[in-house]
């Protein structure tokens, strides 16, 4: 396998904000008005989780019995990033089409929260103007949501990527939803390595975390498995919303030879231009991306809520308030695989195997992953036959079980 991993060394510290008012607002002041600065905060809460209620509910939405439901978003980015919020937004407003519509399941949500103080704020007016369910959509509000969440116990929290619904710590109003990213990350792979003619692909990642860093190491793993001697060159470059890195690093991997790009989160508007612009191949995450560029975006993992957050107003409607972990999966329908007409009909009919494979469990991609890593280490140990037995201590931000930055240490 050749794989090179270059970090794109600006990383953006200053992020603007958009100043958040109480209760139910839409949240679309103009940024550039706006100096405050914040870094996203990546880690997840540093409670190690009790042992969780995981759902694995069906994508189908239950909308039986809705009623004057109120439910809020507090999100990082817009609901139209074509990403990481729009798939949540846009799951909200089908079941409240499903339901009826506004009369009885209302929608507000808060965007660009980048500050985690004015987001805490948002939260907790949102809660306190009486909204049923209020979703924290990012796990950089998780502590905030522990904070504000014993204030309010008969209102539903929710966040996400997580699986944490603070049971260790007595609390029964949380609930918690996650994408296991790297399965459609793997199909994309799989699909990838069978349609390039040069065999280099680039990935544009934002942060090196959370559902992000699972979808780029599962799509790392579909390519080197479908084809050992694929090139998969992966770039970092430090945020989320930065569609300029994003396009600076999609230019850099099409001038090392990539034919086929991929990456995830809202900045990769900006990679997709470039591909437009080179008539390179897009293969994306989280929302349909096929609007900007029809015939450049041929393949899309696509995030569909529906099941997860009307299981979860149903419950609240019922009285229970939290407790549940939700996870997306292909099986469960949560993940949704998208490929464009016209491809290769063989490179199709691997990523469809893969996508078959993963759904009856004859591929665990994290444990391929794993792998991936434990031989690497052994690689390494090898190397020193010599070395005497040592004590080795390790201080964590999350859990050991993360899937992201803790666990890949550990």
């Amino acid at each position: 396998m050749k794989l090179s991993r270059m970090l794109t060394l600006l990383l953006i510290f200053g992020l603007l904000l958009v100043s958040c008012g109480g209760g139910n607002t839409n949240g679309n002041e103009d940024m550039a008005d706006n100096t405050a600065v914040s870094e996203p905060n990546t880690t997840e809460n540093t409670a190690e989780p009790a042992e969780e209620t995981v759902a694995d509910v069906s994508a189908e939405a239950d909308v039986a019995g809705l009623e004057s439901v109120r439910v809020a978003i507090v999100m990082p980015s817009t609901i139209t990033d074509l990403a990481w919020s729009q798939s949540l937004y846009d799951a909200l407003v089908r079941i409240q089409e499903e339901a009826g519509g506004p009369d009885n399941v209302e929608i507000a949500y808060t965007e660009n929260m980048f500050n985690v103080t004015d987001a805490a704020a948002a939260i907790r007016d949102y809660a306190a103007d009486g909204f049923n369910l209020v979703i924290a959509h990012g796990t950089q509000y998780g502590t905030s949501l522990f904070e504000i969440a014993p204030d309010f116990p008969e209102t539903s929290f929710a966040w996400g990527t997580a699986v944490d619904t603070g049971k260790d710590q007595g609390l029964e109003n949380i609930f918690a939803y996650e994408a296991r990213a790297e399965q459609g990350g793997f199909i994309n792979g799989v699909l990838a390595a069978n349609l390039s003619e040069s065999g280099v692909l680039g990935v544009v990642g934002p942060v090196e975390a959370g559902d992000a860093k699972l979808y780029i190491d599962g799509f790392v793993a579909g390519a080197t498995y479908a084809n050992p001697d694929v090139q998969v060159n992966v770039s970092y470059t430090g945020s989320f919303g930065d569609t300029a890195l994003a396009a600076e690093a999609a230019n850099t991997h099409i001038a090392a030879g990539a034919d086929i790009l991929t990456g995830s989160a809202q900045q990769v508007v900006g990679a997709i231009g470039v591909a437009k612009e080179q008539g390179v191949f897009w293969m994306g995450t989280q929302a349909d991306q096929s609007s900007l560029a029809p015939d450049i975006v041929v393949a899309s993992q696509v995030y569909d809520w529906q099941g997860v957050l009307s299981d979860m107003l149903q419950k609240n409607q019922a009285g229970e308030y939290g407790g549940t972990a939700y996870v997306l999966t292909l099986k469960n329908g949560g993940l949704v695989m998208q490929f464009a007409d016209g491809l290769n009909a063989d490179a199709v009919a691997a990523a469809d195997e893969a996508a078959a494979m993963i759904s009856d469990g004859s591929i665990d991609v994290m444990a391929m992953i794993s792998g991936e890593m434990m031989a690497d280490a052994g690689d390494m140990a090898a190397e020193y036959p010599e070395i005497e037995p040592v004590r080795i201590a390790l201080v964590m931000p999350s859990t050991i079980t993360d899937l992201a930055w803790s666990q890949s240490m550990y």
